[in-house]
């Protein structure tokens, strides 16, 4: 295998590819990227054999074959090199060397029959979504997710198929995120999917550029999404996500109207003075005004107040500060809606009169 490439055009696809590969592998293999080139066309194939991507690049010129080598040696080096350089690139099955100007570098290389690629099986589903509005989904509720529970399907995002909708859902137990899109052809059946947390970190990358539009293919045990040129498969968490229709069905008849920035901002300066590890804040609402305390153990307070807009009865709550800062910043809109009932009851946060996208924040004893 010979080829030349620009370091530019070899450098984006390899960092996205290098991302899956972790850094502490069962088989040696596996801390590879897997490269075959047929006319001028470079794939680079990066795993954990839980998620892989492979990405299509534009050589110069070469003589086809497949080697792999080491991913984040191979990434180091290019980023290392100027970048108008162009690369020299020749490998065998033990070893790999690389030239570009007066600079040359020899690395180990291991047979390309012996990488591992996942076995999907047939795909049962399939659509088209435009990129962007896949990736602000994701980006909308990932935030959510829980982090190593041992629940283990909360440590992923649930995207569910109905019709012509997509949602997206992800939950810790304390916090849920919900994102909602049209297809522009409706799906056959129901279908739920849990997507584990390293595919969807992934994901955020993946989608960050290429064409509008990506193909979405799922069965029971995976998932594909292809773009032009790219392509990432996931396994799936094999269990049953929460009901969370139900538990976003909670009477909250209380509605709050407040500037979404100004929230915010007055969120983070009283969250300087909360405990490090709880992270408590408590709200008094009443009559046109919301009102934002907290302390920790060193017996330290801080109060903030802003106007909004609320007529009900006065109402004092305790949350998480993260937790509402984290969906204050997730929405885009200048107002934020919030509906609530009292301290035993969530919130829910939302743009006014929109309700595509939801966060209900379960509250805190403070």
């Amino acid at each position: 295998m010979k080829f030349q490439i620009e370091r530019e055009i070899l450098l984006a696809p390899l960092t996205v590819v290098t991302s899956v590969v972790e850094r502490r592998q069962t088989l040696p293999i596996l801390a590879n990227v897997y490269m075959r080139l047929e006319g001028k066309r470079l794939t680079l194939v990066g795993t954990d054999l839980e998620v892989e991507i492979s990405i299509e690049a534009e050589a110069l010129s070469g003589e086809d074959g497949e080697c792999t080598v080491t991913a984040r040696k191979l990434l180091d080096i290019c980023r290392a090199l100027p970048e108008t350089a162009t690369v020299s690139f020749e490998a065998d099955s033990d070893k790999a060397k690389l030239k570009s100007g007066k600079s040359r570098f020899t690395l180990q290389a291991l047979p390309a029959k012996d990488f591992p690629r996942l076995e999907t099986g047939s795909w049962e589903e399939r659509f088209k979504l435009s990129r962007i509005e896949l990736k602000g989904l994701f980006d909308r509720t990932s935030f959510s997710m829980a982090q190593q529970d041992v629940r283990y399907f909360l440590n992923g995002v649930l995207m569910e198929l109905d019709g012509s909708t997509i949602t997206t859902v992800a939950t810790d137990g304390h916090r849920l995120a919900r994102s909602q899109a049209s297809l522009p052809t409706p799906v056959g059946a129901h279908r739920q999917v849990i997507i584990p947390r390293k595919a969807v970190a992934e994901l955020g990358r993946f989608l960050s550029e290429g064409a509008d539009d990506v193909k979405v293919e799922l069965n029971n045990n995976h998932v594909r999404i292809d773009r032009p040129g790219a392509t990432l498969i996931s396994k799936l968490i094999d269990g049953k996500f929460p009901d969370y229709k139900a538990v976003m069905a909670q009477v909250l008849n209380q509605k709050l109207l407040a500037d979404r920035q100004q929230l915010h901002e007055v969120l983070a300066r009283t969250a300087v003075l909360t405990n490090e590890k709880y992270r408590g804040i408590r709200l008094e609402v009443s009559a046109g005004s919301l009102k934002v305390s907290a302390h920790n153990p060193e017996h330290e307070e801080a109060t903030d107040e802003i106007p909004v807009e609320y007529s009900g009865p006065d109402v004092e709550i305790g949350f998480n500060v993260t937790y509402l800062m984290d969906a204050l910043k997730a929405l885009s809109g200048k107002q934020v809606e919030a509906e609530l009932q009292d301290a035993n009851t969530g919130c829910m946060l939302h743009e006014p009169d929109q309700d595509d996208t939801l966060y209900l924040i379960m509250p805190m004893r403070l």
